[in-house]
């Protein structure tokens, strides 16, 4: 007799259906979520969008795990009590973006450490690499260091010769397959002038390259150190040597030790960045170590949130071998774009992590890859708290050396620049100038008209110049969490400042009114925008008018108009789901797994085959981790990649010859390319130095999202737009009956019946022409006089006269 047909949601809800993804940003945390809709005979997938302050303490201690708590009560229609472990049995997985560790490098709030050096190096992070960003500036201010306490190792390790000898490789070092050596080094000896090898053993490193060791720690003394450390309340630690990159033995050796002290987190600088640069190895190793434990912390009490199934992210044995199904699992977005599992997020690589989601879900929804169709796409990610900017020319543009908060770290990173002018950022008028940030009012207070009695914002700004209905706002504000946007607090608080800016421009024709005080702040605030637009374009020599402009983000909307116009952009595109990108783009994501190792060797035609060797191993290598993970095939990109120099320089560049359009193997092409592209000369006869090997394995998450929305485009053009013509007297039926006062950029001035439209009322094809406004249940979107925007399946098209 077979058992009766499931009768509640939550049964019939299939298991490991749900998949969701958790942006949790400074202002907002944004979830996206599909599942299989248990009410559709094909098994449709339905998606879900919740969106939540990002700090609320009155009412949830973490915001993914509240957004996730309620998709899980939306999905299965049962209430769940806040507080209670949440059952992970008909979740697939859960995707995460997080700005914990950004936050805490931002403000200085992360893990007391130590940091453990070679011994004669004690103050070189706090000297660093001597750069003067403001080279005009005679009072600098160098941020501090990130670790507590330095420990010196009496330990030492040099390679043999010199890097500027001419005849190196005549002079080197030859070992045999086991590494042996088997001719030592014919150049100037240890002691610069006979011909020997000096003391110590020599090795061959993992570069390749001979390394002496002049000394090896002495482990009694520094066990004992390090029970000093660990005594005086230190618990995490960096680890970085002189020439670890290619002889990480010692560091491995105190690593070990310093784990069987107890210490909760080691960063070893030679398995974070096996790359040559001590300085830029040791700031990586320390910022590791200084963020990571954090976001350890963080991380538990997420998982502290959830049954044990999720952090195990299996079945226990018995049902695992019932079921054959497996548990829910957590992956997280890491700065370079790439998916990551628990195991191998850090600190070191979460930097990024909530801007990077947005990068890939506009890369993936605004480009279209069609051959004479490629135009170069912007992304404006206008947040909460500040305004992400990046490039995408067909692939994603990755930078190894980068500086936050005054910490230059190498590790690889999206170019993402960013500027503090986001929704949240406060209003200010100082000294006779109107500021926009770099301050923000947050989550929590937020901004004025957020009911917490926080700051002006351009939030409020937007609110009083009609940009923002609170009827069609999210109602989430107040110790309720159910009132809607305070316009009135807003419009106090700008009163005042109306009065201040008039009386500190006496002698004028007439005063200021409300909306011109107000609009001049969103003024500033796009200009802010615009300048680091104007860096990734116009400073690296592209027209900024010959790009598309992706805008997304919470206040993207309400400002990508203006934006694009002062531009010079003549197009825009604004996906459905263009106010949670970055929680959609976890979504479409792919698992990304790289390996890298030091090279230090000449590239000529004697060496090439020992590196394309070199990468084969390493290609083999990757290939198997992402196998294991479940990608296999055609669902598998490498990139082999050659980080290359001219010798005598310091300056090197990842080299991917596809990527430049060389052919696929010939990286001396390729390399000469990028070097002129990024500095306008090539150093003819100079030889070229491999500094390091490295692979990256993409794996891939999806299988097409159909045709771009410029296919769609084109395929209404030629039918004459007819679709939208058809439409047009119905579109203007689709306003809401209740129009609306917007104040738009003079001379147009205020508009008191601006037509508002709901998104979900429009239909593919219909076209709307500005001044107008289009809002669905997460965002606002401003279209300026003489723009129209086309509705299409994936979003707003729009084209600026």
């Amino acid at each position: 007799m077979s058992d009766p047909a499931p009768t509640s949601l939550k049964d019939r809800v299939p298991d490991r259906s749900i998949r969701i993804c958790a942006d949790r940003g400074g202002t907002f945390c944004d979830v996206h979520a599909s599942y299989i809709d248990p009410e559709s005979p094909d098994g449709e997938r339905k998606e879900l969008v919740v969106k939540l302050l990002s700090q609320d303490p009155g009412n949830y201690a973490d915001a993914p795990t509240e957004g996730i708590r309620r998709v899980l009560e939306i999905v299965t229609g049962e209430a769940i009590p806040r507080g209670q472990i949440l059952d992970t049995k008909k979740i697939d997985y859960i995707r995460l973006s997080t700005t914990i560790a950004t936050n805490a490098l931002l403000e200085r709030k992360g893990h007391k450490h130590a940091l453990l050096i070679t011994k004669g190096f004690k103050d070189l992070l706090l000297i660093g690499n001597q750069s003067r960003p403001k080279i005009f500036d005679l009072n600098i201010r160098r941020p501090g260091v990130l670790y507590s306490k330095v420990l010196e190792v009496d330990e030492r390790v040099t390679l043999v010769g010199y890097t500027s000898d001419p005849q190196a490789e005549e002079h080197q070092v030859l070992f045999d397959d086991d590494g042996n050596v088997t001719r030592g080094y014919q150049g100037k000896g240890w002691d610069g002038v006979s011909v020997g090898e000096g003391p110590g053993k020599v090795v061959r490193g993992v570069s390749g390259e001979a390394v002496r060791v002049l000394k090896e720690p002495d482990l009694r003394q520094v066990e004992e150190d390090l029970k000093a450390l660990y005594d005086e309340g230190y618990r995490s630690i960096a680890i970085i040597f002189v020439h670890s990159y290619t002889y990480p033995e010692h560091e491995q050796i105190i690593g070990d030790l310093a784990r069987k002290v107890g210490f909760e987190h080691v960063s070893e600088s030679s398995k974070l960045v096996p790359m040559i640069k001590m300085v830029l190895r040791g700031v990586s190793s320390t910022a590791d170590a200084y963020l990571t434990p954090i976001l350890r912390q963080y991380l538990d009490g997420f998982f502290s949130g959830f049954d044990k199934n999720l952090r195990e992210g299996t079945f226990n044995a018995e049902e695992h071998q019932a079921t054959g199904q497996r548990g829910a699992r957590v992956e997280f977005m890491a700065s370079d774009g790439g998916l990551v599992d628990v195991n191998n997020f850090s600190g070191l690589k979460s930097i990024l992590s909530g801007p990077a989601g947005g990068v890939v879900g506009y890369a993936l929804t605004s480009w279209d890859g069609r051959e004479g169709k490629r135009v170069p796409v912007i992304g404006l990610d206008v947040g909460g708290t500040s305004t992400d900017v990046s490039r995408f020319d067909g692939r994603y543009e990755i930078v190894y050396e980068t500086t936050t908060a005054g910490v230059t770290i190498q590790s690889p990173q999206l170019d993402i620049n960013t500027v503090a002018a986001g929704g949240g950022s406060c209003l200010t008028f100082r000294n006779g100038l109107f500021l926009a940030g770099p301050e923000s009012a947050g989550a929590d207070p937020g901004p004025a008209c957020y009911r917490k009695g926080g700051p002006l914002a351009v939030t409020d700004a937007n609110l009083l110049l009609g940009r923002l209905v609170p009827d069609f706002f999210p109602k989430i504000f107040g110790k309720s969490e159910k009132e809607p946007l305070d316009t009135d607090a807003a419009r106090v608080a700008f009163e005042k400042v109306v009065i201040e800016v008039n009386e500190s421009l006496e002698g004028r024709d007439h005063e200021l009114s409300l909306d011109e005080v107000v609009y001049g702040f969103i003024k500033v605030a796009n200009e802010t925008m615009c300048r680091p637009i104007r860096a990734l374009t116009e400073a690296r020599g592209y027209a900024t008018g010959k790009h598309v402009l992706a805008s997304f983000g919470g206040a993207g909307g309400q400002h990508a108009c203006e934006i694009a116009k002062l531009l010079g952009i003549k197009t825009i595109v604004i996906h459905r789901h263009s106010s949670i990108l970055s929680a959609y783009g976890l979504a479409l994501a792919d698992r990304a797994h790289e390996v890298q190792e030091p090279c230090a060797t000449f590239y000529t035609p004697q060496n090439v085959p020992t590196l394309m060797a070199r990468l084969d191993r390493l290609t083999s290598q990757v290939t198997k981790d992402l196998g294991e993970q479940g990608f296999t095939g055609n669902r598998v990109k490498i990139e082999r990649i050659l980080n290359m120099r001219f010798e005598g320089t310091d300056t090197s560049l990842m080299v991917l010859p596809e990527a430049t359009g060389a052919q696929s193997d010939d990286y001396l092409d390729a390399f000469k390319r990028v070097y002129k592209s990024e500095f306008g000369f090539v150093l003819e006869g100079k030889p070229v130095i491999v500094d390091d090997v490295k692979v990256r394995g993409i794996g891939k998450t999806f299988d097409d999202l159909g045709p771009s929305i410029y296919a769609e485009v084109e395929s209404l053009e030629e039918k004459g737009l007819v679709v939208a013509l058809q439409h047009q007297e119905n579109v203007k039926a689709k306003a809401e009956a209740k129009k609306y006062s917007v104040y738009f950029a003079p001379p147009v001035g205020r508009v008191e019946d601006t037509p508002v439209y709901l998104l979900r009322n429009l239909e593919v094809g219909d076209l709307v022409e500005g001044p107008a406004m289009v809002i669905d249940e997460t965002q606002t979107i401003v279209i300026i006089p003489g723009a129209k925007a086309l509705v299409t399946s994936r979003g707003l098209y729009i084209k600026i006269d």
